[in-house]
């Protein structure tokens, strides 16, 4: 190495520079998370909360949710599931991971600095038993948090959770959804009831809350095609994963935000869109999908379109010992908290 080259870097960068930070945006980021001593908080230490969010208490016969832009809240319930249960304790296997966040370094933001964001808990659910009951308990938590002018991401708990969500947000008028998922989740009743986790969206579509011709479905695959043709009767666009790599990623994101369009869209993120490679841990694996990198990708392309909400489900964390895949979840849930910074209107 030349002499003089290092010379220049022992002055810039040893002695009592060892601490500066030249990059002014590097610097603005690291003077939110250090103290004067150059100390910051463990990311094993302290109560685990979604993304190491500062929990806020709610009283929900009273919520008060003042001065907050986005809620993370839990919905550990699963009772909708058609295969493997477990996804009740997806929300707790996300609270324990850490190291996710709080720097996205292809956005270039800092989204808990950026905004006023809470872990609220959990949605309050009257019952264990009763799928009816549970998802009567997710409008109304939801309702109340889109009343406040809050914008809730989700984590669940099984696919039929976004049901009572959409329920909540599209009560107004319709929304748009980008759904990333292995399946798309709009076949009919299963044993005679059809609020399972395998149809949320063609009861919305049904329930005039979901605008199917805004609505795209990506990374579709498996054996369940035959259960899908709501999806393309509607109007839905759908994006097998097996079209993706012809496609190409950019090709992907450009269809998304023309489906979307400027108007409110819902951002629902099943972890079993992820090849079972990366995540294993959920209710219905199925082999051929995204990488994690992959579907990073595409969450990032979205950055600008008017989200309204969004969820991430169906962790399953006893089926991976390995703890991949609720890492995983929690790393696309920050991912969806970063889009909220560019959300038009709020910056």
């Amino acid at each position: 190495m030349d002499s003089e080259k290092l010379d220049a870097l022992r002055q810039r960068f040893a002695g009592d520079n060892e601490r500066t930070i030249y990059d002014a945006g590097f610097a603005a980021i690291a003077a939110k998370l250090f103290d004067p001593r150059g100390t910051r908080v463990a990311p094993y230490a302290g109560l685990p909360t979604l993304l190491d969010i500062p929990h806020r208490t709610v009283n929900w016969s009273a919520p008060d949710l003042a001065g907050l832009d986005v809620a993370l809240i839990g919905m550990p319930m699963d009772l909708g599931v058609t295969n493997r249960n477990g996804s009740r304790f997806g929300p707790r296997a996300i609270r324990a991971m850490e190291r996710v966040g709080p720097y996205n370094h292809v956005l270039k933001t800092m989204p808990a600095a950026d905004l006023l964001v809470a872990d609220i808990g959990d949605v309050p659910f009257r019952s264990r038993f009763d799928l009816a009951t549970s998802h009567e308990d997710i409008e109304r938590t939801i309702a109340a948090i889109v009343s406040a002018g809050v914008i809730p991401l989700s984590v669940g708990g099984d696919h039929s959770i976004t049901l009572p969500i959409l329920r909540a947000i599209g009560r107004d008028r319709p929304v748009g959804m980008i759904h990333i998922d292995a399946h798309c989740d709009t076949s009919g009743p299963f044993d005679g009831c059809k609020f399972h986790h395998g149809g949320p969206f063609r009861q919305a579509v049904l329930d005039g809350v979901l605008d199917p011709q805004r609505c795209i479905q990506i990374g579709i695959r498996g054996s369940s095609e035959y259960l899908w043709e709501f999806s393309f009767e509607a109007g839905m666009t759908v994006i097998h994963a097996e079209e993706i790599p012809a496609m190409g990623i950019d090709a992907v994101i450009a269809k998304a935000r023309a489906v979307a369009g400027d108007g409110p869209v819902y951002v629902s993120f099943d972890i079993d869109s992820l090849d079972p490679a990366f995540a294993p841990g959920t209710g219905t694996p199925e082999i051929g999908g995204l990488t994690t990198r992959e579907a990073q990708a595409i969450l990032r392309g979205l950055a600008g379109i008017n989200m309204v909400g969004g969820d991430l489900v169906e962790v399953a964390p006893q089926y991976d010992a390995t703890t991949n895949t609720a890492h995983a979840g929690a790393q696309m849930l920050f991912e969806l908290l970063s889009l909220v910074p560019f959300t038009p209107g709020r910056r």
